[in-house]
């Protein structure tokens, strides 16, 4: 797909004309170099709307989808995968005894640990038990949780060469540590295009944390920004205080057709300039407002959940009615993607253990285990959750060994990047299974290693998308979400 196409394709008769000059240039050019090559240098699908229409490329999917829409939990600082889902019980044989240097293997350390006299091994406190068909190991952490195991996919095995947060979270939204790439809810919102033209196709949410001894990593919107994409393709962030998108209102004094009249004289103006300069970022503008006007109302249909039965709210729990909290997100996930949203991102922040671990883990679980689970049990009673892919877990691990003071009561742990587990769930994902393993101290991989690309070629292949042939010229390289080194699908966590 190349982006300068579509600025092509959509120019006025004005400048065609304008570019006609050009014309005896290129066709002496089709004459040295031969018609095909020319002819491919400026063929190519261009999507018909995008983020505020109905239909994304014409030849999209490739392949029969399992997916129409996603829910992605990350969990921002990166959940302890030890005392989760990760049970190690040798490990308690092992307690404040130094990591063997043959696991370690000199891999890079931060700055943070990299100084330690020392790294002593700080076995879990926290008791697992089996649960579901297969017996997957779950931390008393997560009861909800494990009550789900046959529901979901639980991965081990993932691994990234990100060891600090900024970079790793860059990689895992976008498929690259560098910003300025568009984010997986801008490719998919790109190639796919919206199902509800009166909400945007990738929506953001931000819920807050309860334990304020938590360590909180910050985030901005660039983590849900459409990188060299049009801008209409970038994540729309729904706030929890005050409205929920800035600006939306009409202004006081301002009623409904007042408003439509200025819309319909700005979209004339921004038309005729975009007649002048054939600027493509001038439609996204025109289509931008005309997506605010009708998310006046759409908007305040989505986040009036009063309308939601008594037993939506036991299964969510309570806090679900309080703005901002993590189970309030999820049900306005759930309303969302019910909606026609295509992809829908909650951020919830805390999850840096570096230190205390045994005092603030227990909270951070607490704010989101119920709800994560009813999101699921919510999806799957509505015939949501064949369709819809549900993803949870951080950017990266944390190390078997303790950063700082070690006792039998608190440690913490660091970054680690060698392993670390997530779960699936729905959207074409074989549930009841675990995936992958790691050594006695879950510092290595050891069996099915599944690194970022190969999980977002596999994300994109339920969505019916080649990975490979899903790109746009960028830079002179055929940019892609999975980037240009070999990603392959991870089949045996398919359905």
């Amino acid at each position: 797909m190349n982006l300068h196409d579509q600025a092509i394709n959509l120019e006025t008769r004005r400048q065609f004309f304008g570019r006609g000059a050009k014309g005896l240039g290129v066709a002496a050019l089709a004459t040295l170099l031969g018609e095909s090559a020319v002819r491919g240098a400026t063929a190519g699908e261009q999507p018909h709307a995008g983020n505020f229409g109905v239909s994304g490329i014409p030849s999209l999917p490739h392949l029969a989808p399992k997916a129409k829409r996603c829910i992605y939990l990350h969990m921002v600082g990166a959940p302890p995968q030890l005392d989760l889902f990760d049970y190690k019980p040798k490990m308690v044989d092992w307690f404040d005894k130094d990591l063997p240097a043959e696991i370690r293997q000199g891999q890079r350390l931060t700055t943070m640990t990299s100084g330690q006299a020392r790294f002593p091994i700080a076995p879990t406190v926290f008791k697992f038990a089996r649960h579901g068909k297969h017996g997957a190991w779950i931390s008393e952490l997560l009861p909800h949780t494990a009550r789900m195991a046959d529901d979901i996919c639980i991965i081990k095995s993932m691994h990234t060469e990100a060891i600090n947060h900024e970079p790793a979270i860059t990689f895992m939204q976008s498929g690259s540590q560098i910003a300025g790439k568009p984010c997986m809810g801008s490719w998919l919102a790109y190639g796919l295009g919206s199902e509800n033209r009166n909400l945007p196709t990738f929506v953001v949410l931000n819920a807050n944390h309860s334990d304020p001894r938590a360590n909180v990593q910050a985030i901005g919107a660039k983590l849900w920004s459409s990188g060299f994409l049009s801008a209409e393709y970038a994540g729309v962030n729904l706030r929890s205080v005050g409205d929920p998108v800035l600006y939306i209102k009409d202004p006081a004094g301002v009623d409904r057709n007042t408003r439509r009249r200025m819309l319909d004289g700005l979209s004339a103006l921004n038309q005729a300039k975009y007649e002048q300069l054939g600027d493509p970022e001038t439609q996204t503008r025109i289509q931008q407002y005309e997506m605010a006007f009708r998310m006046q109302a759409s908007v305040p249909e989505l986040t009036n959940i009063a309308s939601e039965s008594a037993a939506t709210y036991e299964m969510y729990g309570e806090e679900a009615k309080k703005p901002g909290t993590f189970a309030n997100t999820a049900l306005l996930a759930r309303r969302l993607v019910e909606r026609g949203v295509r992809f829908v991102q909650i951020y919830h922040r805390g999850w840096d253990v570096h230190g205390s671990l045994p005092q603030v883990l227990p909270s951070q679980c607490k704010d989101i285990d119920q709800a994560a689970w009813a999101l699921v049990q919510d999806l799957k009673s509505r015939g949501m959750l064949e369709d819809t892919l549900v993803i949870w877990g951080g950017e990266f691990g944390r190390t078997i060994y303790s950063q700082g003071k070690l006792t039998k009561d608190t440690y913490g742990r660091d970054h680690h990047p060698r392993c670390f587990s997530l779960w699936m769930a729905g959207g074409g994902i074989k549930g009841g299974q675990v995936y992958g393993d790691t050594d006695e101290f879950s510092y290595n991989i050891t069996e099915n290693p599944v690194h970022l690309r190969d999980w977002h070629a596999t994300i994109m292949q339920l969505f019916g998308i080649d990975h490979e042939r899903f790109t746009v010229k960028y830079q002179g390289l055929d940019q892609r979400l999975t980037g240009v080194e070999k990603a392959k699908i991870v089949k045996a966590i398919l359905a």
